[in-house]
């Protein structure tokens, strides 16, 4: 079957037009912007070969627009399409992708992360170079499991808040 990778352009951790997984098996992936339309993206890749499935690495990163337009994919050419992502930035505030993703999506699955007390993860907090949480900044700023730790609530509050 022929899966069409969408990645956003300004993920290039692993270089741009790939997705690369942390334990080493990568993808090549279709590169795209804030203006692109992905509904367009995918008929032009129809009309290469069948398309049979569209995933999307980085879905925090989708606009509004994006995310309708992946709606038209999935009812208007009844392609699958599957999104993984972030729901929230390291300040808790969520992403517009994730916004409407969890707005609009047919079915959530959630992929559980677990904090270092052996909770269930749900939210992120972004370190600074010494490892200290980092409270203001740009929302989209790329990095790994270097920069960035998921953690429970009790603990982001106590990591972002101080309580």
């Amino acid at each position: 079957m022929n899966t069409v990778v969408l990645a956003p352009e300004l993920d290039n951790r692993y270089g741009v037009g790939k997705v690369t997984s942390r334990i080493g098996l990568e993808a090549p992936a279709i590169k795209f912007k804030a203006a692109d339309d992905l509904f367009e993206c995918i008929k032009v890749e129809i009309a290469k070969s069948a398309v049979h499935c569209v995933l999307v690495d980085e879905a925090q990163f989708l606009t509004k627009n994006h995310v309708h337009q992946l709606g038209r994919v999935a009812d208007q050419l009844k392609i699958p399409v599957l999104a993984y992502g972030l729901r929230t930035d390291f300040q808790g505030e969520p992403f517009e992708g994730s916004k409407y993703l969890l707005a609009w999506a047919d079915n959530l699955n959630e992929l559980k992360a677990i904090c270092h007390c052996g909770s269930k993860a749900t939210m992120v907090i972004r370190l600074d170079e010494s490892g200290d949480p980092i409270r203001e900044g740009s929302q989209v700023e790329i990095g790994g499991n270097d920069r960035y730790v998921s953690m429970c609530r009790r603990h982001f509050n106590e990591n972002f808040y101080g309580h």
